[in-house]
């Protein structure tokens, strides 16, 4: 019996009769059975069903499809009961045990088989034998027939009705929606009633050895006494712990055999199954019986805990534990979430554009969140779209919330490198930036200050403070990620922006920086007025004044950097926004500068004005900067090589990695690298150390990957930017494009939004084609992929097959970047196996 011809259910339960568990008499039908049974093919002949179980056998039917998680027709019991049947159990059983019974299937029968209103059968009188007699009548009444009372008859129809349930549209539908093939099949397991009533000790329960939530070793579960199945979860009082209990009696208190037989099966079932199994159980007068043992439901912490520990008591190996962790699950890990038992009232939905969860208050700018910093309250900072003036406030908030936007807009993006929760897109909510309130899409009003819990991973925000759990990177997830590790073949950094996204990187066990985007450093308290200054000047020697300023800020973070990642490399990106980023959009920030600078007012607002371009993605920025404006350039590499000669006095030597943005020519390159060496040659004079660096390349034009040739030979790497060479090969901006992708991706325009998964059709050729051609010109050129898709387990797959030397993303995804590489390493490997080369 296979699992793919009979079901997940089957399969399991003939295992478990293989292990020597008490499971009653089992029969299982196939696929194909089942199919002929929906489709009206041949009859199967239930009286030589029935005949396996005995002369007057009460039966179960239940679903077994290839996946739990795909749904299925719900069980029905007591198959065989009729008015005989009913008074042989009253005699044994009692009267009120025998009429439950019969009660239920009637029940049952009628709804899901006969398919009558289920209504009429909820009737309310308290003797179940009156209501019996009462239910038999309505039954008639309501089919035009008496209820049938040949189980050959019963046990024919329920297997048909459950058939033709499976195959209808509806279900069908359903199904497809869980991730179900469109031809999956089910199976039908029919079993003998184990029944948990009568005299002596008869009820059923479910057990347990492992919490769902968290992952640790724990009972639960519960026992009820004269009940069928699973009738004791849903009790609302009279039901057993199972373990020892303060609150009331267990099981293991009044039938500690029984709980010890649990307890041994439970070993069995984890050491032969190779999983945590909740197992179903009754007690027919005394006599433990097994009805099922399926796979406990769990949360992705709860995955990886078990994984692990499987592993660690050699019950699975190490591989398969890591390939039982879903890449895409992981997050939930690293941030605090929402906990599921937790009651809680949805406000707000929006796009889950960061994982995580948070409480705080509502603060509307910036400032406010500074402020809220500043007393120590936590906050979450709401914008219609975020820009770079709200950096300060983005990195002190708890949570972000914007109104506009997608998964690569501004705030996403930066959320995603500080770890913090994000919703974008916020469906229907409207912002009143001077009244500091959000208007929900019901009408309520939210004002600043009032407190609300957003769940990042999710896309919700809610009402109030909801209760959490912690981050799980204990002792398994570090386990895990290590054996991931000692597996995988491509290469993981990170993209860090500062000392604090640094030590996050080393943290999670990045191998270095392959991103620090230095224009976030010029955001930072104290930085931006000097920034202001530089942009104001007039005359290069002013600019150079200026940056002098700026110069010891620089130095000091490239310092510090190299120390926390010393033996590691470090790749700086030079400057790359438009200078008008730096400067205030409204004219109260406007007039402020013009205070600072002592400058007339209409000398600043000119400025800006003169500094505005129509298209800024594509106007004066990246490298165009450094042609242009040399002394930017001139700064940060000098500060780069002092901190080198710093850190490499108290540590190992550091071979920085200097990376010029929005190269689309090789003599942008050429120009560029004349001057660094010449800072390079200065600092070296002056100092007397010796020291290398590697320059190399930002592939975020079409341009570049094109002419990859050319640029290669002044460039010892290569890293592509995905996020904007998306942008500028389709033409999209992706702060805009979250407006119409949906319904893009809806009617099927696009596969998927190409800023969150790789196009790797069209921006995948591009890589290809670069990659091609600086190998080409020069052998042994380092090549990676360093925009947000490089923590895209799609993505990852795809610069491996490519032979990509590493992929570099945001701190909090190199986690899922080095268990996704782990799993591809190891399913290559058993390709291999499956498939050997001859």
């Amino acid at each position: 019996m296979h699992g793919s011809t009979h079901g997940g259910r089957a399969k399991c339960l003939q295992r478990l009769i293989r292990l020597g568990l008490p499971v009653p008499r089992t029969v299982a039908l196939s696929f194909d059975q089942v199919h002929r049974l929906a489709s009206g093919g041949p009859s199967l002949d239930a009286g030589k069903l029935l005949a396996v179980f005995g002369d007057t056998p009460l039966l179960c039917v239940r679903p077994s499809s290839q996946d739990p998680d795909w749904g299925g027709p719900g069980a029905i019991l007591n198959i065989g009961m009729n008015d005989h049947r009913h008074l042989e159990l009253s005699q044994t059983l009692g009267d009120e045990a025998a009429s439950m019974l019969y009660l239920r299937f009637i029940q049952s029968y009628a709804a899901h088989v006969a398919r009558l209103d289920a209504d009429a059968f909820d009737l309310s009188e308290d003797d179940p034998t009156t209501r019996l007699k009462r239910v038999l009548e309505t039954y008639e009444e309501e089919a035009d027939e008496p209820f049938p009372q040949d189980p050959k008859v019963q046990l024919l129809e329920v297997l048909r009705s459950m058939a033709r349930a499976w195959e209808g549209t509806t279900a069908r539908l359903l199904r497809q929606a869980r991730g179900a093939p469109t031809d999956a099949g089910l199976g039908l397991v029919v079993q003998e009633m184990s029944l948990g009533v009568g005299p002596g000790e008869s009820g059923s329960g479910v057990i347990r050895f492992v919490d769902g939530v968290t992952g640790k070793r724990a009972v639960s579960g519960r026992y009820l006494r004269q009940s069928f199945l699973r009738d004791a979860l849903s009790a609302n009082g009279g039901a057993l712990y199972l373990l020892k209990d303060e609150r009331g009696p267990s099981l293991e208190d009044e039938q500690p055999e029984i709980f010890d037989q649990l307890t041994e099966m439970a070993e069995i079932c984890r050491a032969r199954l190779r999983e945590e199994m909740e197992i179903e159980f009754t007690l027919e007068q005394g006599r433990l019986r097994v009805l099922d043992a399926v796979r406990v439901s769990r949360s992705p912490r709860a995955a990886l805990k078990i994984a692990v520990a499987l592993a660690e008591d050699g019950i699975i190996s190490r591989e398969e534990a890591v390939l039982r962790v879903e890449p895409r699950a992981l997050p939930e890990l690293l941030h605090p979430q929402i906990n599921p038992t937790a009651k809680h009232e949805t406000l707000v939905r929006g796009i889950a554009a960061s994982p995580g969860a948070a409480v705080g208050k509502l603060v509307f700018s910036a400032q406010a969140a500074q402020a809220s910093a500043a007393q120590g309250e936590p906050c979450i900072l709401v914008r219609r779209e975020t820009t770079p003036e709200d950096i300060r406030g983005m990195h002190v908030a708890n949570g972000i919330l914007t109104e506009r936007g997608g998964m690569t807009s501004h705030a996403a993006v930066i959320a995603r490198g500080l770890g913090l929760p994000c919703i974008v897109g916020a469906i229907g909510i409207r912002l009143s930036t001077r009244g500091k309130t959000l208007r929900t899409p019901e009408g309520l009003v939210l004002h600043e200050g009032e407190t609300v819990t957003i769940d990042g991973s999710s896309g919700r925000v809610l009402a109030g403070d909801v209760d959490m759990l912690e981050p799980a990177l204990d002792e398994a997830f570090q386990s895990l990620l290590n054996w991931a590790d000692d597996v995988r073949d491509i290469g993981v950094r990170a993209n860090a922006d500062t000392p604090a996204d640094a030590q996050t990187a080393r943290m999670f066990k990045a191998e270095g920086i392959g991103l620090c985007r230095t224009e976030h450093m010029f955001f930072e308290e104290g930085r931006m007025m000097v920034m202001r200054e530089m942009i104001f000047a007039n005359s290069e020697a002013d600019r150079r004044a200026a940056l002098d300023q700026l110069l010891p800020m620089q130095r000091e973070d490239f310092t510090q950097l190299f120390s926390i990642m010393t033996g590691q490399p470090v790749c700086i990106r030079l400057f790359d926004p438009p200078l008008h980023e730096f400067l205030p959009s409204d004219r109260e920030g406007m007039r402020a500068l013009a205070e600072v600078l002592d400058l007339p007012l209409s000398d600043v607002i000119h400025r800006v004005e003169a500094l505005a371009e129509f298209n800024p993605m594509l106007g004066l920025r990246g490298v165009r900067l450094g042609v242009t404006l040399p002394e930017i350039y001139d700064m940060q590499a000098r500060a780069i090589f002092e901190a080198t000669v710093a850190a490499g006095k108290s540590g190992d030597p550091v071979v920085p990695e200097i990376m010029l943005p929005l190269v689309s020519a090789r003599r942008e390159v050429e120009l560029i690298k004349t001057r660094i060496d010449a800072v390079a040659a200065a600092v070296h004079n002056e100092t007397g150390a010796e020291f290398d660096y590697h320059l190399g390349v930002m592939v975020e034009t079409p341009r570049a990957a094109l002419r990859a040739g050319d640029i290669a030979g002044h460039a010892t790497f290569l890293s592509f930017g995905t996020n904007d060479l998306t942008q500028m090969t389709y033409g999209l901006s992706r702060d805009d494009a979250g407006r119409f992708m949906g319904a893009y991706v809806q009617q099927q325009v696009f596969p998927e939004d190409p800023f969150h998964t790789l196009d790797q059709e069209g921006v995948g050729e591009l890589l290809m084609l670069g990659a091609e051609r600086a190998r080409a010109a020069r052998p042994g050129v380092t090549i990676s992929v360093c925009g947000e898709h490089g923590g895209d387990p799609d993505t990852i797959a795809f610069c491996r097959a490519a032979g990509f030397d590493y992929v570099s993303c945001s701190p909090f995804r190199v986690p899922v970047a080095r268990l996704a590489a782990g799993h591809l390493a190891i399913r290559s490997r058993m390709d291999e196996v499956r498939d050997p080369i001859v």
